[in-house]
């Protein structure tokens, strides 16, 4: 039988897939690569708040993520370039966040598990944020989905509708804000990103309709994530970059598949 570590990080790192498997479809359409990572970014800058006020950590997370979210949006609409205001606010909040836990007596440690995750040492109380999160972040998306999607799709044909563009957006970075802050304690604040990225990347090429691709999407990540997890102790390899690693071959074969039928 399993040790418990290892059953909790298996549950923890299916959570985290549920969580990230349908938001980072959107992520994919909607070309938001970059907004994901600086909002993982911002998130070091949360961490290194919370273990100087000691505060929760998934606090420090979700409201660092969010502000730098709502911060990215506000300024976009105002007439700066997008790809500027995510480079500029991303490696400052990175840069910010890792000068300020240097200042924090015996944190230097702890970062590390921040930035590069740290499945195996989720406890229980982890465990019950990270299936709380993932739940509400599935539950926001499944409540909001016909609108999210008409947004994403055209957002003059979502007005017509009565969608208002704006609001859908902000409700998508509120639920990527909120995965960052669950999915931060499992693969690192530096490869949130990619395991919101590549596991729908991925389902593209293998799906038909939104739908199919979100479900795609979910299989892949879960399937990552406990290949990974069990390769990671097959092997000592670092558990989060190992998911992510699986996570990109997956990519590949379905890449190969798509090459292949051309």
């Amino acid at each position: 039988m399993l040790d418990d570590f290892l059953m909790r990080a298996a549950l923890a790192g299916l959570g985290v897939a549920l969580a990230t498997a349908p938001l980072g479809c959107f992520v994919v359409w909607r070309r938001m690569a970059y907004f994901g990572d600086a909002t993982a970014h911002a998130a070091i800058l949360g961490v290194a708040l919370s273990l100087a006020f000691s505060t929760s950590i998934f606090a420090g997370t979700l409201a660092t993520a969010l502000a730098m979210a709502l911060a990215i949006t506000s300024l976009s609409e105002r007439g700066y370039a997008i790809d500027t205001l995510l480079g500029v606010l991303s490696h400052a909040a990175l840069a910010i966040g890792l000068v300020a836990v240097s200042f924090l007596p015996g944190a230097r440690i702890d970062l590390m598990s921040y930035l590069f995750g740290d499945i195996l040492a989720v406890g229980r109380t982890d465990l019950a944020v990270i299936w709380v999160g993932a739940a509400l972040v599935l539950g926001l998306v499944a409540w909001r989905w016909s609108a999210l999607l008409a947004a994403t799709l055209n957002a003059d044909l979502a007005r017509a509708a009565g969608i208002d563009p704006k609001r859908e957006k902000m409700i998508l970075t509120l639920a990527l804000a909120l995965v960052v802050a669950v999915a931060i304690k499992v693969v690192g604040a530096l490869l949130i990103a990619a395991m919101l990225i590549i596991p729908a990347a991925a389902a593209r090429p293998l799906s038909r309709t939104p739908e199919a691709m979100a479900v795609i999407a979910g299989a892949i990540a879960g399937l990552s994530a406990l290949s990974g997890l069990w390769l990671s102790y097959l092997y000592d390899t670092p558990a989060g970059p190992t998911i992510i690693c699986v996570a990109a071959t997956c990519f590949a074969l379905a890449a190969l598949r798509r090459l292949s039928r051309l």
